[in-house]
């Protein structure tokens, strides 16, 4: 179920918040969260509900065992219960072409390949499932005596099919201790009538763009296309994962809550390493916490540490697809991480912020190009034509511009970098020299957020009920 749809707009919403809202007793209105957060997922994913009870009731008595025996044992069997069950629903069949591709050299019999429909959101709440193992091993936590709770930390729905990935240890307390409030809710359906927009609004104006253009060969396009279309996909890519984040939050918020931000303008960053602090911020963080500091994060010598930068950057690839291309995009960032390591973060220091943003847009969108297109062959022949080398033609970028899509892009790239931050702040300083008076400058600023949010609110939802394209990129990982 997707959020910006009818049915869980009008239905599903207003049912979890009645019922939440009227549920006085936490222990209750856990088990109805449970209960509604299930429903969610098998609205879109029925075949696979009994799997992720299954991956609830296991880690549910994993946590015990290793909460018990606090060895290294115990941890081990219970992240490779989780990771052995993530991969083979999510790598089977890429782990046998690849084994297949090393049988064929050696004229061997090749394995029979086996595609496994993909379970949505199951790198999500598997990450979950390990951050909890995890937690009670280090005693952050200690194992939840109540199977109610660790389900509804698995299953919790605004998180549960794209995150954010909340660690265990930051929401565990908020089980028990959470306290619903009209401030609270008025915060939380903000912020998610602003996700809404995101999504709405701007990732799906800049997807049809997108999709149009990349339905095309790339040596059919123009130098100018191909930019066109890149810079389309980046800020597409961009406001349908943080809009979903700040609708998921907002969610959370409503429901007593509290997630952790996922996105801070990634796109304003001064080198790579700024950018994995700004962007997807759960999931660094989750890399950084469990698998990057256990291997002797920077406490290591150099050669282990720019290894190390490799794993990371190699597994946060294949997690977000059993493909080489998204492998390619995150050793792509991880080779960069090294070099600004090498010594190259020193020459950014003094080359002047401009010079610092124009590096890392360059970086972060050439890695995009392999992030979107599969094949190799299509993927460099698409940076190809970027530089204007090989055939380039045919389409021209006046195929491709609209008045609509041009003013969505000059939004978005406003928003994307915070202009919006800047150019309220010249208001309020033209503002006060002539009100001159706080009280007034403040409730008209009020008057001005209700209303446009009132009016994204409005065209969303119409958007929503007459609109026929809603894709939504973070599903399939």
């Amino acid at each position: 179920m997707l959020f910006p749809s009818p049915i869980f707009l009008f239905f599903f919403l207003p049912l979890t918040l009645a019922l939440a809202y009227f549920t006085k007793q936490s222990k209750y209105r856990n088990i109805v969260l449970v209960i509604l957060s299930l429903l969610f997922y098998i609205f879109g994913e029925a075949d696979f509900v009994i799997m992720l009870l299954g991956s609830v009731i296991v880690n549910y008595f994993l946590g015990k065992w290793v909460d018990k025996c606090r060895n290294k044992t115990a941890i081990v069997a219970g992240i490779t219960v989780n990771l052995l069950f993530l991969a083979a629903n999510k790598y089977l069949g890429f782990i046998t072409e690849n084994v297949n591709v090393i049988l064929q050299l050696f004229h061997w019999h090749t394995l029979k390949v086996i595609n496994v429909k993909l379970p949505v959101g199951i790198s999500f709440y598997t990450f979950h499932s390990i951050s909890y193992l995890m937690d009670v091993y280090r005693k952050e936590n200690k194992a939840q005596k109540s199977f109610t709770q660790l389900a509804l930390y698995i299953t919790l729905f605004p998180q549960l099919v794209a995150g954010p990935i909340i660690r265990y240890k930051d929401i565990a307390s908020q089980f028990t201790g959470r306290i619903l409030t009209s401030i609270r809710f008025k915060i939380g359906i903000e912020r998610f009538i602003i996700g809404l927009g995101k999504k709405v609004i701007i990732a799906n104006t800049l997807g049809i763009s997108t999709d149009l253009l990349f339905s095309i060969h790339p040596s059919q396009l123009s130098a100018a296309s191909a930019w066109f279309a890149i810079i389309c996909y980046t800020l597409q890519l961009y406001f349908d994962f943080s809009g979903y984040s700040d609708m998921a939050i907002g969610l959370a918020k409503m429901l007593g809550f509290d997630f952790m931000e996922n996105f801070n303008f990634p796109y304003l960053s001064s080198s790579v390493r700024e950018f994995w602090r700004r962007w997807h911020i759960s999931l660094s963080n989750w890399f950084r916490n469990y698998l990057y500091i256990p291997l002797g994060g920077n406490r290591v010598g150099n050669v282990r540490v720019y290894l190390n930068l490799f794993i990371v950057f190699f597994l946060t690839g294949l997690w977000h697809g059993a493909s080489w291309n998204f492998v390619i995009w995150g050793m792509l960032h991880g080779l960069f991480m090294v070099i600004e390591r090498l010594g190259f973060d020193k020459v950014l220091e003094k080359s002047g912020r401009v010079v610092q943003h124009i590096y890392t847009l360059f970086v972060v969108i050439i890695a995009w190009v392999f992030f979107r297109i599969e094949n190799f062959s299509d993927a460099f022949s698409f940076i190809k034509t970027l530089f204007g080398i090989g055939n380039t033609g045919g389409y021209t970028v006046n195929f491709f511009i609209t008045k609509e899509n041009v003013i969505i892009l000059i939004i978005a790239i406003i928003l994307a970098v915070n202009g919006v931050n800047y150019i309220l702040k010249g208001i309020v300083r033209l503002t006060y020299r002539a009100i001159a008076s706080v009280d007034i400058l403040n409730a008209f600023f009020r008057n001005i957020k209700s209303v446009s949010l009132s009016l994204i609110f409005i065209y969303t939802v119409l958007n929503v009920v007459y609109g026929t394209y809603n894709p939504f990129i973070y599903f399939r990982f």
